[in-house]
């Protein structure tokens, strides 16, 4: 029992309370923080960036001539390095910034207040905006399949670094920043509309800007290493569910859904491009079921959270179908020498996942739901809306850059060196022993 006269007892049990307070306090500050989704974010980073170097860099290598699979390899890689320092210097700022509707601030340049303590929901902030800089990094880095083999390398540089500030970090600030867009709800759970969307609408504008390489489309020669092609698709598909898993920003079942119905999708995107060939050309190619692939991976990547494994059927045959269909077409029809496909795999996939969202995540196809009293017709108003503006604000800035920079550096290398390949008359390499 205390004794009531002797004041020291309750001194003691006072001091003690003050002494827990601190703790329960850090206690409580600490809850928010999870090392589960920590860990899974940062080994998504790594999934992500894989996707570009060397995964894009094998696919985009493969698909060209022999003369020009370094150049390409080049590009990937330069970019990732231009790129990254950017998305420190500004782009993070520009896309992630509280600012306004539009744009971000400039409060975050150089990570400027970011500390190894400070917080994005459950993960350390500087883990968030690394995973986001791979996101930044690969976008640009699918515009190379639009414009090998008669790009100057001054070019592909000035475009991507500009392009990134102007273009990708304003519209990341609009979906995934909390800008109007996010504001309208639009749905894009991973980059149907910021990745690939925008690199698609790029590639249009840069293969008018460009015009087509020599031969094209008749006198080309086919791929010169599909292996090279597939190991790179493979490299892709495993580090498309960092991509997209990663999204989900935590290791839980949201993360889960979404590599299972990345997977299907993959799956099936695939299978149909196949098909497609096998009954118009009697053979399915290695290069068919790995474009068709790409075509369903970037088909789910907008829905990926938001559908279930019904939304991923649909989505994968269809992502395989029609962007086969645009892919002839704009070859063979139009006859714009998008060289590798952008605009027909990536852009026209984000834009089927972003339709196709507003009605695959009702509950009806076994998805997680649209938002808080929307409706289906409703939601695809929104995403319809995102598309559109997305569409014309890329187009228009993308044609503006390409001219500036077409004056300042040139785009199109003569036709001797184009002949000649890029890798031993840009950069004094070759990739093979002719």
């Amino acid at each position: 029992m205390i004794n009531r006269l002797n004041p020291l007892p309750w001194l003691s049990l006072i001091l003690c309370a003050l002494l827990a307070l601190p703790e329960a306090a850090i206690a409580q500050d600490e809850s928010a923080f999870s090392g589960a989704d920590t860990a899974w974010i940062l080994t998504s980073t790594a999934l992500v960036l894989f996707m570009t170097l060397p995964g894009l860099a094998l696919f985009y290598g493969g698909l060209v001539r022999a003369q020009n699979v370094l150049s390409v390899m080049m590009h990937c890689f330069a970019i990732c390095c231009v790129c990254s320092v950017l998305w420190l210097f500004i782009g993070y700022s520009l896309a992630f910034d509280e600012g306004n509707a539009f744009i971000g601030g400039l409060s975050k340049v150089m990570l400027s207040g970011v500390g190894t303590d400070t917080l994005a929901g459950t993960i350390p902030e500087v883990v968030f905006f690394i995973f986001q800089m791979t996101f930044a990094v690969i976008t640009p880095a699918l515009i190379v399949g639009t414009y090998p083999e008669r790009i100057t390398f001054p070019a592909v540089i000035l475009f991507s670094g500009v392009w990134l500030i102007l273009v990708y970090a304003p519209v990341t600030h609009w979906v995934w920043g909390g800008g109007w867009l996010a504001a309208m709800g639009v749905m894009d759970f991973a980059g149907g509309i910021v990745v690939h969307l925008t690199a698609g609408i790029a590639a249009l504008v840069i293969a008018v800007s460009l015009g087509s390489r020599r031969g094209f489309p008749n006198e080309l020669r086919p791929p010169h290493n599909p292996g090279l092609t597939m190991a790179g698709a493979a490299i892709l598909w495993v580090g498309w569910f960092g991509f997209n898993g990663g999204s989900a920003l935590a290791a839980n079942g949201n993360a889960g859904m979404a590599i299972a119905v990345t997977h299907i999708s993959a799956s099936l995107g695939a299978l149909t491009w196949a098909m497609i060939e096998w009954v118009k050309y009697g053979k399915p190619s290695s290069v068919g079921l790995v474009t068709g692939m790409v075509a369903g991976l970037a088909s789910i990547t907008p829905a990926s959270g938001f559908v279930g494994p019904v939304g991923a059927v649909i989505i994968g045959i269809a992502g395989g179908a029609i962007c086969q269909w645009v892919t002839a077409l704009m070859k063979q029809r139009i006859r714009l020498d998008d060289s590798l496909d952008v605009f027909a795999v990536h852009g026209v996939g984000g834009i089927i996942g972003t339709v196709l969202v507003a009605f695959l995540a009702t509950p009806m196809f076994g998805g997680l739901g649209l938002p808080e009293g929307q409706t289906a017709m409703g939601q695809l108003v929104v995403q319809l809306t995102g598309l559109l503006a997305v569409g014309l604000w890329t187009a228009i800035l993308s044609f503006i850059i390409i001219k500036i920079v077409g004056a300042i550096a040139g785009l199109r290398v003569s036709d001797e060196v184009e002949i000649e390949g890029l890798d031993i008359t840009v950069h004094g390499e070759r990739g093979y022993e002719l």
